[in-house]
């Protein structure tokens, strides 16, 4: 029976070609403006690390002056480089790191090219395994490593292809200026998106290439990236990275098990906050943060407002475009009553009848969903030529491609429901009389 809808509805889009072009041709449109901003925003508000993004919290602590001005009530973003040291040193969480980015001109081996200019992650111990960093040789360094300023560090993979070839890098040196590194493990292919253990760095472009103990960076005052803000005048002769000044400019990560362990170092956070208020650093009452990896990319809006704007405008472009298809097909449907009649008078039920129509618009709707997916690999194509951080994430996978056909699929059935519903409702014997 199905393959009888099939060809009937076959042969009534042959019958007026250029209105069923139409009718795909609109569900096309609307569908690829759809899938293309659709895909765009899941690119953007994916979960970074889903399988632990409810257990990595980003600390916030209220260290401005009673009198600095701010809108809202919210603590600065980032830790001084004295409270992120103090709360390493207490160690509260089942594990922690300091987060903070650089640049570092290499030397390579052997003369092989000039200096390079690389991007410089600087962590504690913990970072590796509480962002899931996976190390394909040697190892990472340990917090005894971190105690000690070790000239450790870890490369990624395409550095580490760069420097020393098909040769293993583990035990080998790198130079950083008249710095010297050994070299005790690779990273392997690793980047999250949206970045977010540290935002400020950019969201969603690049690789860390090179990973230093924090300790160390500080120690030899290697080069920092990133946001500022020093709430105070840096003294002269002092680096506004040094200990001891307002400046927020750290980003501090815990893991924290379950909600009990949330809510004992939230409580923790605020009497460190009210001991340091006694001491005359913080000046202002308690005032903390502490959100995990999906409640601080929606307090940072890492999706653009106008990537928002574009999801919602292309969904009612969307609908504009079914209520046309429901028009075009309900007339189309409604001009074949002579022929509903007869088929009606010769035994077939109303049920048979809808069914007849809704595999009509079934069939429009596949076509247009493919249509659909070339018109939305053309605009991806055209996002992932802005100028923008985020276009190299933004691809139609398998489960986008087969989403964009269940849509236009869908939509096409909906829209063709009430076209059908009509259809079935007519009345056999008026028609037969005007055959």
């Amino acid at each position: 029976m199905n393959s009888y809808y099939f060809k009937l509805a076959l042969r009534s889009l042959k019958r007026n070609r250029m209105l069923t072009f139409l009718m795909i041709l609109t569900i096309a449109v609307g569908v690829g403006a759809t899938m293309t901003t659709l895909t765009v925003y899941r690119a953007l508000s994916g979960d970074p690390i889903p399988d632990k993004s409810d257990v990595l919290y980003r600390v916030q602590l209220d260290t401005r002056p009673s009198d600095y001005p701010y809108a809202d009530n919210e603590p600065p973003d980032d830790l001084t480089r004295t409270d992120a040291e103090q709360l390493m040193a207490e160690a509260k969480a089942s594990r922690q790191t300091i987060v903070s980015a650089g640049d570092s001109i290499i030397e390579m081996p052997n003369g092989k090219s000039a200096p390079t200019r690389v991007p410089t992650r600087h962590v504690s111990a913990d970072f590796f395994q509480m962002m899931n960093v996976p190390i394909i040789k040697g190892r990472s360094w340990t917090k005894a490593d971190d105690a000690a300023k070790s000239r450790v560090s870890l490369i990624n993979y395409k550095l580490a292809e760069k420097m020393f070839g098909a040769a293993d890098p583990v035990g080998k040196t790198i130079q950083f200026g008249q710095q010297t590194f050994q070299v005790i493990g690779v990273v392997g292919k690793w980047m999250v998106a949206p970045r977010f253990y540290d935002l400020n760095s950019g969201r969603f472009s690049g690789e860390d290439q090179v990973y230093v103990p924090f300790t160390t960076a500080r120690d030899l005052n290697l080069s920092f990236a990133g946001n500022m803000d020093c709430s105070q005048r840096v003294p002269e002769g002092k680096y506004v990275t040094d200990s001891g000044l307002h400046c927020n400019w750290l980003q501090y990560w815990v893991e924290l098990p379950d909600a009990s362990a949330r809510t004992d170092y939230k409580n923790y956070l605020t009497q460190y906050s009210q001991r340091q208020k006694d001491n005359g650093w913080f000046y202002r009452p308690p005032n903390v943060g502490l959100r995990n990896v999906m409640e601080w990319l929606d307090y940072q809006k890492v999706v653009p407002s106008d990537v928002r704007l574009q999801l919602w405008l292309a969904l009612g472009f969307l609908l504009v475009c079914m209520t046309n298809v429901v028009g075009l097909l309900l007339a189309k449907f409604l001009r074949r009553s002579g022929e509903i009649g007869v088929r009606r008078a010769l035994g077939a039920t109303r049920l048979q009848i809808f069914r007849q129509f809704l595999t009509e618009s079934a069939m429009i709707g596949a076509a247009g969903g493919v249509g659909g997916l070339l018109l939305a690999w053309l605009g991806l194509m055209a996002v992932r030529k802005q100028p923008v951080d985020y276009a190299n994430l933004v691809n139609m996978d398998t489960t986008m491609l087969i989403t964009t056909l269940l849509i236009a699929v869908a939509v096409t059935l909906l829209a063709g429901s009430l076209p059908a519903g009509r259809a079935m409702q007519i009345a056999p014997a008026i028609h037969l009389k005007s055959q």
